[in-house]
């Protein structure tokens, strides 16, 4: 009788134990956590954001205020499965301490739909960040989220990469000094580029490739012009990841003598970096009565 009374202290201390170890229950939480957000992001599931995985004052901590409350944190995460296809979200590490979870997330998907209003553009996002997030009774109670918005406009194509404009200066730079390999090396292996319709040049549109631009365009300028360069040159920033040049063509044609001073501007696209796509406008009578 002793021995079974012993027994039953025994299961009724390491049963108390149990529940009350802080370990268990953040480990408990955590699995919560990342299942309820796995089915909600890449199954779909937003229901799952409910008084049941949810404290029902739920807070996302954001700009210009916070979200609170079911309805409202339903509502901003609809945006998400709207906005995007082929989604992938990625909980890539998850720790935690008390009431307290901080995960480490990747999200990936295309903009196939609307997105807090921004008509789909068609662009693949691959984003990292890290969520703050407060437990409360086993529910999630808070969450702040950390991440590089403006990578995430620019990889919608919202807000350009700030590093176009030092991409498109050092081509013409190169192009100044001669050094014709720098200016390809800027360029994507796939560039399509099109001069201005009117100009000689054009015949060749659309020039596929580097070697194309350099066989089709610049041999050729090196071929009929004389001190042939490019002047006032001055760089404007656009959305998607477009740059606009404006600036001057000077030299002289050398089968007639005649000099041009014409007006021109060149459409840039980059990507990651490199220039993928070109549009020429140019003065292109001025270029036309230099070769008559």
């Amino acid at each position: 009788m002793k021995n079974l009374l012993l027994t039953l202290l025994f299961a009724i201390l390491i049963g108390f134990t149990a529940c009350t170890d802080p370990n268990a229950q953040v480990e408990k939480d955590i699995k919560m956590y990342t299942n309820t957000w796995d089915g909600i992001i890449n199954k779909r599931q937003i229901e799952l954001i409910n008084a049941d995985n949810f404290s029902p004052e739920i807070i996302m901590h954001s700009s210009p205020e916070n979200i609170v409350g079911l309805e409202n944190f339903k509502a901003y995460y609809q945006n998400f499965l709207t906005g995007f296809s082929n989604i992938e979200f990625t909980i890539v590490d998850v720790f935690g301490q008390g009431d307290k979870i901080v995960k480490h997330w990747n999200f990936k998907g295309t903009h196939s739909g609307d997105f807090f209003g921004i008509p789909p553009t068609g662009k693949s996002v691959n984003i990292d960040g890290t969520t703050l997030v407060k437990m409360k009774d086993g529910k999630i109670a808070e969450e702040q989220d950390f991440m590089d918005n403006m990578a995430f406009m620019q990889q919608l194509g919202l807000v350009s990469d700030p590093g176009n404009v030092a991409v498109v200066d050092g081509m013409y730079q190169s192009f100044a000094k001669g050094d014709v390999p720098a200016v390809v090396a800027a360029m994507d292996a796939n560039i399509v580029w099109n001069e201005a319709e009117g100009n000689t040049y054009a015949d060749g549109n659309p020039y596929k490739g580097p070697d194309a631009v350099v066989k089709g365009v610049f041999g050729r300028i090196g071929e009929e012009w004389d001190g042939f360069k490019l002047v006032d040159i001055h760089l404007h920033e656009m959305s998607n990841n477009q740059l606009l040049a404006t600036l001057r063509y000077q030299g002289t044609y050398k089968k007639t003598g005649k000099k041009i001073d014409a007006q021109v501007a060149h459409l840039w696209t980059l990507n990651n970096g490199k220039a993928v796509a070109f549009q020429q406008y140019v003065d292109t009578k001025q270029l036309a009565e230099a070769a008559k």
